[in-house]
């Protein structure tokens, strides 16, 4: 399951450079930024379901809407708190079916 950790951090860098592209269109950027922080803050929920999603989905919502804080690369943070500091294991989405024969 190591392959989807890593699906996450790709995931999170895509989202952390679209998130830091608004600012590169001047005048237009901030606009963008109130579209984009409640989908930013909604995907967050989504990778990282539970209590720490939540807040890191509020800070994430809290960061976007912010004008100048775009550069704070909150879904790789997120991240490397998840797997690196906390070392949380991957777990499997769903669950395994194993099939049982039954000899009589």
């Amino acid at each position: 399951m190591k392959s989807y950790k890593y699906k996450l951090l790709k995931k999170g860098i895509v989202y952390d450079l679209v998130g830091m592209a608004s600012m590169a269109i001047p005048f237009i950027g901030p606009f963008l930024d109130i579209l984009w922080a409640p989908y930013a803050a909604k995907k967050m929920m989504d990778m990282y379901p539970g209590k720490k999603g939540k807040i890191a989905s509020f800070i994430t919502f809290v960061e976007e809407i912010i004008p100048g804080t775009d550069i704070i690369p909150s879904f790789t943070l997120m991240w490397l708190y998840t797997f690196v500091i906390n070392k949380q294991e991957v777990r499997d989405k769903e669950p395994k079916i194993i099939e049982v024969e039954v000899i009589k």
